[in-house]
């Protein structure tokens, strides 16, 4: 499994529901890498995606605590151990985590990898997620060039964890 997300400064990725920044090049990457594959998230990432509908060209995956939830176009799972055995049908490196906050830090230590867009900005912020490039485990492997986007400095960056622990 395999861990997605634009931070800023501080490993924050959100405020008031919505994303930081809106920068193409990351949205552009983000296609790129999950294209075809399977993404996972919670509820309200859901929620927050355009339309609160799923993205395309994907399997996806909702985690949601409420029973009743119901998604159409999704797989909803009610608890770990299910998203867990769904997740095991699909090739590890073929699926993503792509928020929220509680569901990035729970399933980091699951991920294999993570591909982090550090933006070298601050804003205020109400979600973040575990700074990996401060955890031992974590090891930068990959660093594109600083790129610029309206005045915004951002790299891309691949994380490789190497105590992944088993599902």
């Amino acid at each position: 499994m395999n861990l997605i997300a634009a931070v800023d400064k501080n490993w924050s990725i959100g405020y008031n529901g919505d994303l930081l920044y809106h920068i193409k090049e990351d949205m552009k990457f983000f296609r790129a890498k999950t294209n075809g594959k399977v993404v996972v998230m919670g509820r309200k990432t859901l929620e927050s995606l355009p339309g609160g509908n799923p993205l395309k060209n994907r399997i996806n995956i909702v985690l949601s605590s409420n029973k009743d939830f119901n998604a159409p176009g999704c797989v909803v799972c009610h608890s770990f151990s299910e998203l867990f055995e769904k997740v095991k049908a699909y090739d590890t490196n073929d699926v993503y985590v792509i928020g929220g906050e509680s569901l990035y830090n729970m399933l980091m230590p699951y991920c294999a990898y993570a591909y982090i867009t550090e933006i070298d900005a601050e804003k205020e912020a109400d979600k973040a997620i575990n700074n990996i490039s401060k955890n031992a485990s974590w090891q930068m492997v990959e660093r594109s060039s600083t790129q610029n986007e309206n005045g915004i400095d951002f790299v891309f960056k691949k994380y490789k964890n190497t105590l992944v622990r088993k599902m």
